[in-house]
């Protein structure tokens, strides 16, 4: 048992899980902003275009909902929700423009950082010709004088 602990106490103090549960964190309250956005001023907005009071009109009723003598509903009305449907493809869109502007911003910064790490790094240059020895410069010098004789 204390080796399973273990185990599962290196997975999740790798970086990758902690980067993953961040991400989750931020992502749940980045939802709760757009939420926030598209049920507050969008769709009020879209609403006002459309001449309705709220989104809900934008519904289409298929049967109404039937009441009971006591004013208790008995079956419930059946309705498909335009306007539901309308927020959640916003919502969708909104969301999919912030990541793709946040991956956009995060490649921009990675280009610039290996640019700028090419430049500082000095570039290899070929291997010089190790430089002769003296018995070499000795056996040169006398095949030079030969040639001359």
């Amino acid at each position: 048992m204390k080796k399973l602990a273990q185990e599962f106490k290196e997975f999740i103090m790798r970086g990758n899980v902690l980067d993953m549960a961040v991400g989750v964190i931020i992502a749940t309250a980045f939802g709760a902003i757009t939420t926030a956005l598209i049920n507050n001023i969008l769709m009020p907005f879209i609403a006002w275009i459309f001449g309705a009071q709220d989104m809900s009109a934008l519904n289409v009723t298929l049967r109404p909902e039937v009441l009971d003598e006591s004013g208790e509903v008995v079956q419930e009305a059946l309705v498909l929700g335009f306007g539901t449907f309308l927020g959640a493809i916003i919502n969708f869109l909104l969301v999919a423009l912030v990541v793709f502007a946040i991956v956009k911003a995060f490649n921009k910064a990675r280009e610039a950082a290996e640019s700028l790490k090419k430049k500082e790094e000095p570039e290899e240059e070929a291997p010089a010709e190790p430089a002769p020895t003296a018995e070499e410069l000795l056996t040169e010098i006398r095949d030079l004088l030969k040639e001359k004789q």
